[in-house]
């Protein structure tokens, strides 16, 4: 049984290299378009990620966390076709302007809590597709911004080619996960867990549950606000669909299906909700039908999301595992054990 032991202590970070050798060789040997379709999951990834940030571990479910995405989208494009700034700066710029969009709608959202919270959220984002719709001659309106250029980084290789810029994307994303995960695992990520599970018991003890939460919900915005310059970096396009409430919902979608309160969870639903959307529609246009079934199934049999029901799964695998190591005590059948004597000469029976 030590050697089980010994072989779920090695498997972990077997499995860990074996997933970081996949993200590095996978884009070498398949087709192109399934490079497409990996870099659309690091990016919607990248927003499904911060969503967490505010749904799994602050227990804040936001309906307007697309605004961000779009508007650090938006800024690029602005940025780079009517003043002519370099992508890359560009870029820079649209996560700034993200950082104030969030700094902004935080000191309104969490005048709120619960479904006014979500109500207050969702409004928030669609006044941002309002603007994005009606401000014609700054976001293109319908027509949206298009012709956008991929980034120069001063690399010798072409960003022009997918393969290339998804190791671009992919670098980025890893570092914006380390810097979440960091984040989540810091006290101050601990407290946010702590509010999730009892507020008032949280402020019964001295924090500043408010300030809490808007630091995380504006670390939230920001990161969504990077996931919308990687995606124009790479989609060259941006338009007030990217802003519109489904890509809210579906971000939503994405964390429950990957595991709320697991960060790495939402990048497999982000991934799930790629492919299906792209691979199902080509044959039937009723996607997301099956994506609607997906997600029940999901609820019903994975209700932590699919990251979620692994983590359970090797948990009791190692309880399991540790039971089985644990020495058993001798069980002495009841006939061996000596009568003993009581105080008035006389033996007890047992």
């Amino acid at each position: 049984m030590s050697s089980l032991r010994s072989v779920l202590r090695v498997l972990r970070p077997v499995a860990l290299a074996a997933l970081a050798a996949a993200f590095l060789v996978v884009p070498r040997i398949v087709p192109v378009y399934f490079v497409h379709l990996l870099i659309l999951t690091l990016v919607y990834g990248t927003m499904a990620m911060s969503l967490d940030l505010l749904m799994g571990y602050t227990g804040l479910v936001s309906f307007g966390h697309a605004a961000y995405f779009g508007v650090g989208g938006y800024t690029v494009g602005i940025l780079a076709l009517r003043y002519g700034l370099p992508t890359l700066a560009a870029g820079v710029g649209g996560v700034l302007v993200a950082f104030v969009q969030a700094l902004l709608f935080g000191l309104v959202a969490l005048r709120a809590t619960a479904v006014y919270f979500l109500i207050i959220t969702l409004a928030l984002g669609m006044a941002t597709w309002g603007l994005a719709y009606r401000w014609v001659s700054l976001t293109g309106g319908d027509n949206g911004l298009a012709g956008i250029p991929p980034p120069e980084v001063g690399l010798p290789w072409s960003l022009s080619d997918p393969t290339n810029l998804y190791y671009l994307i992919l670098g980025v994303v890893v570092l914006a996960a380390l810097v979440l995960y960091r984040f989540v695992r810091s006290p101050f990520g601990l407290s946010l867990r702590g509010i999730r599970e009892s507020e008032s018991r949280m402020r019964v003890l001295g924090y500043n549950t408010w300030a809490h939460k808007y630091v995380a919900f504006v670390v939230a915005g920001t990161f969504s606000g990077l996931g919308g310059v990687l995606y124009v970096f790479y989609n060259g396009f941006v338009s007030p669909a990217d802003v519109h409430l489904t890509g809210s919902a579906e971000a939503v979608l994405m964390v429950l299906l990957g595991g709320s309160g697991t960060l790495f969870g939402p990048v497999i639903g982000a991934g799930v909700v790629v492919f299906l959307r792209n691979l199902v529609s080509a044959y039937t246009h009723r996607w997301l039908l099956i994506l609607g079934l997906v997600y029940v199934l999901t609820v019903l049999y994975a209700p932590r999301g699919i990251l979620g029901a692994a983590q359970e799964l090797w948990r009791r695998l190692e309880r399991a595992v540790v039971r089985e190591a644990e020495p058993r005590a001798e069980v002495r059948p009841i006939e061996e054990v000596a009568p003993q004597q009581n105080p008035t000469g006389g033996e007890e029976s047992v």
